[in-house]
């Protein structure tokens, strides 16, 4: 088996963080230890990024893009950029929701090159006139270059039975987990990250964990009403957020300011944890991560959280619930029910030892090089080209 050329679409890349941009670059990452060569194409999302550069094996290409629309950005040079780099590559790789899937689709079908979609969940955006029509347009682009790939990649079948995108492709679509990977916690830091975050509270304060931005679609506020509900049961308790909170595209962080002063002394707020040490620190530090959200597609810092040690509680919707219920590693709650999320909250935590499994057990389930192995696998086929089985050809 010859090494793949392999070009990854997506709107943004390292040193962007979300679950979406580890998602790709892991699995692009991993591609290139196995021999193969990956090119990402992305925006430029801030002035001081380079244009060309070489990320851990990953050749990144960044396009200036000088307008934004709400979370996405319109890069002039993308079509004649996307079309060169296409001929230099083997198979195409796209990551939607994104402006440019029909690009893909045009160029696909112009050089007769393979393509595959990995569909990172149904675009939702705030109210509004401009982000109602930015939904409207991404999804009809969408269904473009769905009528021509070769394959999409779903995170889990409970989230490709209920996405609307997804729906009128089932027939080519396939089931990957994603590509999760998180650091063996310390536990001395770990201890002290607990201590230093209930410093001043009653023995009774548990520590619940939240992992994400602070956005309409997670639903941070929806947690924080739900600590009436937890004081009940466990006076003192805090809520310590991970991820950016002030969202400039947003504003969901302004319009809750009475709310996050309100339970100030319940907050704390970390801000973004690049450092992946401090990462899997925080789970371990944490009692229960919650995941309040309306709408999500798998989100990776439940089995992060897992792998640390640290049960979950998800609302029970398409894509969220999934890992909870195929580990049992938690609880899930109805979404947009802050007083049914503490409680789920409250009964994890009164019988925690319970809910926690063993890690041998959650990797069986989330295993990184099946979920490579099966990546590469349906790349190779849109690329026409045999996979490698027990060392030889197929």
């Amino acid at each position: 088996m010859r090494p793949l050329k392999i070009l990854i679409a997506l709107q943004y890349y390292v040193p962007h963080r979300t679950g979406l941009t580890l998602h790709v670059q892991r699995i692009a990452e991993a591609l290139t230890q196995r021999g193969h060569h990956v090119t990402v194409i992305t925006a430029r999302f801030k002035p001081e990024l380079r244009r060309h550069e070489i990320v851990n094996g990953v050749r990144v290409v960044r396009l200036w893009s000088p307008i934004h629309i709400s979370r996405g950005m319109i890069m002039p040079t993308y079509l004649w950029s996307a079309l060169s780099l296409a001929l230099a590559n083997d198979v195409i790789s796209i990551h939607s929701p994104m402006l440019e899937t029909h690009v893909f689709a045009l160029i696909a079908r112009l050089l007769k090159k393979g393509l595959v979609i990995t569909h990172h969940g149904d675009l939702i955006l705030p109210e509004g006139w401009l982000n109602r029509f930015v939904m409207w347009v991404t999804f009809h682009l969408y269904t473009l270059a769905a009528s021509v790939a070769d394959h999409i990649i779903a995170y889990s079948k409970d989230y490709a039975t209920n996405s609307y995108y997804i729906a009128p492709f089932r027939a080519k679509t396939q089931v990957i987990y994603p590509p999760i990977v998180v650091k063996t916690p310390d536990a001395k830091r770990a201890k002290m990250l607990r201590k230093e975050w209930l410093a001043g509270t009653p023995g009774t304060a548990r520590l619940i964990g939240y992992a994400g931005r602070f956005v309409e679609e997670k639903r941070p506020d929806v947690l924080i009403h739900a600590l009436s509900t937890i004081h009940a049961s466990f006076p003192g308790s805090k809520i310590v957020l991970a991820g950016e909170y002030d969202v400039s595209y947003e504003g969901f962080f302004q319009r809750h300011r009475a709310l996050v002063e309100r339970y100030k002394d319940s907050l704390i707020f970390l801000g973004l944890l690049t450092d992946e040490q401090e990462v899997a620190n925080f789970y371990a530090a944490c009692d229960v991560l919650a995941l309040p959200s309306d709408t999500e597609c798998f989100a990776l810092v439940q089995v992060e959280a897992m792998r640390c040690g640290t049960p979950v509680v998800a609302t029970n919707i398409p894509g969220a619930r999934e890992v909870v219920r195929v580990t049992g590693m938690g609880e899930l709650a109805p979404p947009r029910n802050s007083e049914a999320l503490g409680k789920a909250i409250v009964r994890v935590c009164e019988n925690r030892a319970k809910y926690i499994k063993p890690l041998a057990q959650i990797d069986s389930i989330f295993n990184f090089s099946q979920t490579v192995d099966r990546y590469e696998r349906l790349l190779l086929d849109a690329a026409h080209i045999p996979a490698r089985v027990n060392g030889k050809a197929a």
